[in-house]
């Protein structure tokens, strides 16, 4: 079958984005792995898939595959790039819209110099629901905020857990030794992080390295894909995180350094209050795939 896309682009974390506002889109996970592999097909972190809405107050919807077909309730660098897509493709001519996704309904925003901010909701803090399975786990607290202690390859990793609408592990890289960022064993311990028996849905690993407290350094090791340039989800749950344990300064815009990009993270720390993200969005080309018929 032949289908069209675009490839796009946010701060170094790409996608490859399918228009299904005119007639519905059903694709194998198969086919979605195919659509994102580097060497085979188009090559993407995750596939975007642009939906039309008749729920009253929602512009469209909005979901997201994985380069492993799986499919998840947020990204938040895509959100940015799904409003400029949008926006070039005619679809709307609004500079702020509401869109449904499977972690609930976000509001981005257009701004002039091109850049998207998306209200990215409140956090969820509650074991439960972010899902993680803390039973029997006795955390350490720091500024009232846990830290959970992870059995991982053999060693204790600390952690703190939250939910942007998807789950995310937050692990400051000062517990690895003195080496920073680039130091950081992502590559090692990313990958068993992500599949923990703690995590039921699995989870998005994020090493963080604070430079001041409107400052940090971030690579994440995402659910399904793998370590990627940037995560919009990921910064956020890191920037709330350091802010909940003293590291980062509440109300005040908080710059992500990634390796694809700069973020800006704004929560004012109350548990209501949206998290809002701010950073750049291209396309990059536009093309046409033939893709083979096949199941999964």
């Amino acid at each position: 079958m032949k289908l069209r896309f675009t490839k796009m682009q946010g701060a170094g974390n790409d996608f490859v984005v399918l228009d299904a506002t005119r007639e519905p889109l059903a694709l194998s996970p198969a086919q979605y792995r195919y659509l994102a592999d580097r060497r085979f097909g188009v090559g993407a972190d995750q596939v975007l898939i642009v939906g039309a809405s008749d729920e009253p107050g929602i512009d469209f919807t909005y979901r997201i595959v994985n380069a492993d077909g799986s499919e998840v309730e947020q990204c938040g660098n895509g959100a940015r790039c799904f409003v400029r897509y949008v926006r070039e493709a005619g679809l709307t001519k609004k500079s702020a819209i509401r869109v449904r996704t499977a972690g609930g309904v976000i509001e981005p925003r257009w701004l002039v110099d091109g850049r998207v901010t998306v209200d990215m909701g409140a956090p969820v803090f509650e074991p439960a629901r972010v899902p993680f399975d803390a039973a029997g786990l006795q955390p350490r607290e720091l500024n009232g905020f846990a830290l959970w202690p992870l059995d991982v390859a053999g060693r204790t990793v600390e952690a703190a857990v939250v939910s942007m609408g998807n789950p995310h592990a937050v692990m400051n890289v000062a517990q690895f030794g003195g080496g920073g960022l680039d130091e950081a064993p992502v590559a090692e311990l990313g990958p068993r992080i992500e599949r923990h028996a703690r995590f039921p849905q699995r989870v998005n690993a994020g090493f963080l390295q604070v430079l001041s407290d409107t400052h940090v350094k971030l690579r994440v090791y995402e659910r399904g894909a793998g370590e990627t340039l940037a995560c919009g989800t990921g910064a956020c749950a890191a920037v709330v995180a350091g802010i909940r344990l003293g590291w980062l300064r509440a109300g005040t815009p908080v710059d992500v350094d990634t390796r694809g990009g700069e973020l800006t993270i704004e929560w004012a720390g109350r548990d209501d209050a949206p998290v809002w993200m701010t950073g750049p969005a291209e396309s990059v080309f536009v093309g046409e795939i033939d893709l083979p018929e096949q199941g999964d």
